[in-house]
């Protein structure tokens, strides 16, 4: 009797330890379960929306705009086609090229195969005799290679063929390379927005890449990072053959650095999120997240004008350190990212107006990113709470 009474409390005793082990684990396999999910916030971009609808309503020149917004965490979190665009819709860029142009300079800065630094002086990459062999790259592309911009227009003579459709980019870049213009400064005094410099820059990768600037971009961005339409033509030569189909752009051979791409919203989220996820394209890690900062770092401030290498800089008006950059373009497109909360945007313009373009960049600078960031707070604040 007190051998089967020992046996009882054994087995119980068993059942209770079995119990206790198994607290907190599935019932089948003993496994821990999955952790709760962290919430996700839901936002409401319907006052960037409503916007957006009057700006056009107003307007006598612009009969569409459409958008997209990308959070780091979530991907995409909104697309809107407003007035007589659609959610596909492919633009012309001119400037807002800028960004996507250096990201494909620091990704082959970044490749360790590559005999290349953005720091560099370009005279090491280019096999002619040349003017302008002491910039750097990263003088180039933050406009501070004291070589004329935009501005010197007038004396660009010989460096005009950089707006042509016909001709290469390597034929072009050696002739701006040879030719002095007049107005020529040294490096770093000076702030002078686009031209030359910029494709002279593009000049550079082709030559160290050993490859045409299209097959470089396609290689280093396009294709990790699975983008459908995004490539560069040439703005200039565009103007009139420009159907908002892709296959009609021109200038394939010699593409405008500066200016010269075409997107859909697609494409331009990607390039986007890459920014906002320390270089990566999904799992690839197309760019260093090194390099990413490094675009960011302000190299013409000192001038009066806030700019990193393709984005210009909103100050922080506490004076902290800047959190908002942005690259607009002549014809009204304009990109921008917000690293604080992680997320950013594009607007799509296929009026290509050039006099009125600053109207959707001021709205976009002066409300849109307010409101989208406003929209984002108040929707991490709703699970926050």
């Amino acid at each position: 009797m007190k051998l089967k009474l020992l046996f009882i409390h054994l087995a119980i005793g068993c059942s209770l330890l079995t119990a206790c082990s198994d607290s907190g684990r599935d019932s089948d396999n003993g496994a821990l379960p999955p952790p709760e999910p962290e919430p996700v916030p839901e936002y409401s971009f319907t006052s960037v929306d409503d916007r957006f609808q009057r700006f056009l309503d107003d307007s006598e020149i612009f009969d569409g705009i459409s958008y997209t917004l990308v959070d780091a965490t979530q991907g995409v979190v909104h697309e809107s086609a407003l007035g007589d665009h659609t959610l596909d819709i492919v633009v012309m860029l001119a400037s807002t090229s800028k960004v996507p142009a250096v990201t494909l300079m620091m990704a082959v800065n970044d490749d360790e195969s590559l005999d290349y630094d953005v720091e560099a002086s370009i005279d090491n990459y280019l096999p002619w005799e040349g003017v302008y062999g002491d910039r750097t790259t990263t003088q180039l592309v933050s406009n501070t290679s004291g070589i004329p911009g935009l501005t010197g227009l007038p004396e660009y003579e010989a460096h005009l063929c950089q707006y042509a459709a016909v001709g290469t980019l390597e034929a072009c870049g050696e002739i701006i390379y040879s030719t002095l213009l007049p107005s020529t400064q040294p490096a770093d005094e000076a702030f002078n927005y686009g031209g030359s410099q910029w494709q002279l820059a593009g000049t550079v990768i082709e030559q160290v890449s050993n490859q045409t600037w299209r097959q470089a971009f396609s290689d280093y961005i396009s294709d990790p990072c699975e983008l459908d339409v995004f490539q560069f033509g040439n703005m200039w030569s565009n103007q009139g053959a420009w159907s908002g189909n892709p296959d009609s752009l021109l200038g394939l051979d010699n593409p405008s650095i500066e200016g010269g791409a075409v997107s859909n919203m697609q494409d331009y989220a990607k390039l986007l999120l890459l920014h906002l996820r320390d270089g990566k394209c999904g799992d690839k890690q197309v760019l260093s997240k090194s390099s990413i900062e490094f675009m960011q770092v302000d190299r013409a401030g000192k001038f009066g004008t806030p700019y990193g290498m393709g984005w210009w800089i909103i100050a922080d008006a506490a004076g902290g350190a800047p959190s908002v950059f942005y690259d607009p373009g002549a014809y009204g497109a304009i990109s921008w990212i917000d690293v604080e909360r992680g997320i950013g945007g594009y607007v799509a313009i296929d009026d290509y107006t050039r006099a009125a373009a600053g109207d959707p960049i001021g709205l976009v600078l002066g409300e849109i990113i307010d409101l989208v960031a406003a929209a984002v707070d108040e929707g991490r604040a709703a699970i926050a709470n």
